[in-house]
């Protein structure tokens, strides 16, 4: 098909029916690519003209339907030999997500900058040898069936590696030293695991690091406080765990300046709410309406004369409305806080309203006392607001129903009274938001009021929201839901960004 192409040396076919590409097409191609895009192209094999492919830096095959193992000409090495046969040793961007492989014999050669085998198959353990990767930028092995412990030797390449995503695997153990002095890693995903012990505090080493997500394990340790001098901190999640004890102040009042999704959720954790940490939050106290863009972190490889850049946003799991949802994108304004089902205590402060840019709050399941504070009107850009399984008493503030973008509501279960606020989205809820509060009536509850009425609001009373750069629904609009496949161009690794076109094979 490319014979008249000879100096063609990028392609990219992805999200493209080619299914004639089977293992039997050992004479495809005569053509040496540097960048071969086969993503989202309904393989059910592994193309066997890529055995002839020695010039390959840059190979994605996502997305697709490979069912069998990797062909052994692949790795064409055992465990304890070089990797002087291996088809492809200018290898630097391999991407197999999204398959159903179930066994990687051996890892790439050691020029590999990025690594994404996740959402497989695969399972055994993962070998110590992978640490020869020492150029390492991205490691993705998430969702899969790997078990054991992880390598010691992880830190060696902690200079060069920047992400690190082991989420949805059986790992169990303590977790190793991560960081060396220098450690350039950005983000560290090691949720759904089972590991226990206490977190390294080597981590104290990553000083770049923006997430960090070791939620759904078996931790047994306190807050840890001292990671507030990570000042690129923006993601912290430790949800499900067995840490414990009194979250306490923050050991300086610049704690985590970036850090704006908080997830405490499911512990141990007893004291009063930890409100200290919000007040040096300055990326949730305004948002900048130019910043509508992704976390992300990119490596870029030069490939025919030009440079290409591969895009890994980042991604995660929230609760929201009782349902835990993946979002593959973050928005770099995104503010969420949940620090439901613990067991703290105490009155709700009314500095709960200082980080004015929240869009997510989560107080649920606590042993929370005294009023629903007034200052909670304050957050206008707030869309999910959860105060259940609490004791709070008092009636509901008619400052709420400024709260425009507010589209999940719950103070259920607690010891609630008097008329249930109306207007704006206040008259959108249902009878579950206000279940189990037996002194609360008037709509959506059947219960009548008697000798209530609606205070007045006064004229200036409902804030004017400026109209709506920020209107994005919370649900699937300000994070995109689920994995894009393929190569899309500036999307996901593995989708291509070029400073010239003139190399490229271009799908118009």
């Amino acid at each position: 098909m490319f014979s008249n192409l000879k100096f063609l040396t990028s392609l990219l076919l992805s999200m493209n029916k080619i299914s004639f590409l089977t293992k039997t097409s050992t004479n495809a191609t005569q053509n040496k690519f540097e960048v071969l895009g086969l993503a989202s192209c309904n393989l059910r094999h592994f193309p066997n003209f890529l055995r002839e492919q020695d010039q390959l830096q840059w190979l994605d095959l996502s997305y697709n339907n490979i069912q069998d193992q990797i062909p052994k000409w692949v790795w064409n090495t055992s465990f304890d030999q070089h990797m002087d046969n291996f088809p492809w040793p200018q290898l630097q961007i391999l991407d197999l997500r999204s398959n159903m492989l179930q066994a990687l014999p051996l890892i790439p050669p050691p020029s590999t900058l990025v690594y994404l085998v996740a959402d497989n198959m695969l399972q055994g353990e993962v070998s110590p040898l992978i640490c020869k990767l020492s150029s390492l930028h991205s490691l993705d092995l998430s969702n899969n069936k790997f078990r054991g412990t992880l390598p010691h030797c992880l830190s060696n390449f902690s200079n060069s590696l920047s992400i690190l995503n082991l989420q949805g695997n059986n790992f169990h153990g303590m977790i190793p030293q991560l960081c060396a002095k220098g450690s350039r890693m950005k983000m560290i995903d090691l949720s759904q695991n089972q590991f226990e012990g206490l977190l390294p505090r080597s981590l104290l080493n990553c000083k770049m690091l923006e997430i960090l997500n070791l939620g759904s394990n078996q931790l047994n340790d306190v807050f840890p406080s001292w990671l507030g001098t990570l000042s690129e901190l923006r993601v912290l999640i430790l949800r499900r765990n067995g840490l414990y004890g009194v979250v306490g102040s923050p050991t300086t009042i610049f704690a985590s300046p970036k850090l704006h999704i908080l997830d405490l959720s499911s512990n141990k954790f007893t004291g009063k709410l930890p409100f200290e940490y919000f007040q040096s939050w300055k990326s949730v106290k305004k948002i900048d309406a130019d910043n509508f863009t992704y976390m992300l972190e990119f490596t870029s490889i030069l490939s025919c004369g030009n440079v290409v850049f591969q895009y890994y946003p980042y991604s995660m799991k929230i609760i929201n409305k009782g349902r835990e949802i993946m979002y593959s994108k973050i928005i770099e304004v995104f503010a969420a806080i949940d620090l439901s089902s613990n067991e703290f205590n105490g009155k709700v402060s009314e500095f709960i309203g200082n980080p004015n840019g929240l869009q997510l709050l989560n107080l649920s399941n606590n042993n929370l006392t005294g009023h629903i504070p007034l200052s909670l009107g304050d957050l206008t850009t707030l869309e999910s607001l959860d105060l259940s399984q609490n004791k709070l008493s008092g009636q509901i503030p008619w400052q709420l129903t400024q709260l425009t973008f507010l589209g999940s509501f719950n103070v259920s279960n607690n010891q609630l009274t008097g008329l249930i606020p109306h207007g704006n989205q206040f008259d959108t809820f249902e009878n579950s938001s206000f279940d189990g509060n037996l002194g609360l009536c008037g709509n959506p509850l059947s219960k009548k009021c008697e000798n209530h009425e609606q205070a007045p609001l006064p004229s200036s009373g409902i804030k004017e929201v400026q109209d709506s750069w920020f209107h994005i629904e919370f649900d699937w609009k300000i994070i995109l839901w689920g994995y894009v496949s393929g190569l899309i161009i500036g999307v996901v690794v593995g989708n291509v960004v070029t400073k010239k076109m003139q190399c490229w094979f271009v799908r118009t």
